[in-house]
């Protein structure tokens, strides 16, 4: 199960769109139009579209805080992602979620969530529901070293092995959850061995090779589809910013400038993959194309962005439960 040709130029061109586009948002949140806190996944590339590229358009995703990349991994427009977390009414979920509650359905992401660990659950009910409904959609579900110590992590997998949901765990471990190493807060620190526990395969992988991601992804969405359970994946990656871009922790340092330096010098996801693409004899000119095609993409996507307007105050109640606009959208043949 390895990448094809196609899938290995789209590889790029999605950790790409990832990087450019949050550079580009934190361009806009130094500016002032990202309101709130702005979490940038950067260096985690490989674990976010690795894992995506081995889904089906129609299988189902949760992400968590640091969620801008999951849905531009699952191959989600850049416009409407960018005005969301500008909180205009041409995103996503009509600058109603922001950067850390998107939800797009287009791309099959029922919930991103602020809450450690919070996602856990709810792709654990997601996969029950393919089960009730008799199909053979995947869920897979998004969160970080330091939600493995939350309590939803073992009862979702717990139930989870019990009813053989078709459900994929992977948890981008980059370390340090947000300023506390694994060492220091994980009675055992080697997260997959937890599968055991629960009777479920556990897989530690090259969280910075996107290949290595996607051949694991790829046999646990084999083995979830054939009904036999779900897959706790372990991708070791790395967070190159703080856990909120501009964020200044006080007291000691928790890592060095130097071991962030290392990582970004010599395991930096996408420059890694670019090397491996060209010795497998992609043309440069072909690389070149693509990242042309990603700043341009974001280019627009900031234009769509600052042009959108601000959701009006008397919309505020829209969308809530009960509210006319919910119920026009939940029952659309009774307008």
């Amino acid at each position: 199960m390895q990448l094809s040709g196609d899938q290995k130029l789209e590889a790029y061109r999605r950790m790409l769109r990832i990087r450019r586009f949050e550079e580009e948002g934190m361009r806009q949140f130094k500016a002032g139009k990202i309101p709130g806190p702005f979490h940038v996944s950067m260096g985690q590339e490989a674990a976010i579209v690795g894992s995506c590229l081995a889904l089906r358009a129609d299988d189902a995703m949760t992400g968590t805080h640091r969620s801008h990349g999951h849905p531009i991994g699952k191959g989600a427009h850049l416009d409407a992602l960018m005005a969301e977390v500008m909180g205009k009414e041409g995103g996503i979920c009509k600058g109603r979620g922001g950067s850390m509650h998107l939800a797009d359905r287009s791309v099959g992401i029922i919930s991103e969530s602020a809450i450690v660990g919070g996602g856990i659950p709810l792709a654990t009910g997601c996969a029950f529901s393919a089960r009730v409904r008799g199909i053979d959609q995947v869920t897979l579900c998004f969160f970080g070293d330091g939600a493995v110590n939350q309590g939803t992590f073992h009862e979702s997998l717990n139930m989870a092995s019990l009813w053989k949901l078709p459900v994929i765990y992977l948890c981008e471990n980059n370390g340090y959850a947000i300023t506390t190493s694994v060492a220091r807060s994980h009675g055992q620190p080697d997260i997959a061995l937890r599968a055991a526990g629960y009777g479920m395969p556990g897989v530690t992988v090259d969280g910075q090779d996107v290949g290595a991601v996607y051949e694991a992804t790829a046999r646990a969405v084999t083995r979830a589809r054939a009904g036999e359970g779900p897959t706790l994946i372990v991708a070791n990656t790395y967070r190159f910013d703080e856990h909120s871009f501009g964020l200044v922790i006080p007291g000691e340092p928790y890592r060095s400038i130097e071991e962030v330096d290392t990582y970004k010098r010599d395991r930096d996801p996408i420059e890694l993959y670019r090397t491996v693409l060209l010795e497998e004899g992609i043309n440069e000119g072909s690389l070149a194309e693509i990242e042309e095609e990603v700043t341009e993409a974001v280019k627009q996507a900031v234009k769509f962005a600052l042009a959108s307007p601000l959701p009006r105050p008397e919309t505020l109640p829209d969308y809530l439960f009960n509210s006319p606009v919910a119920a026009a959208a939940a029952n659309p043949e009774r307008n």
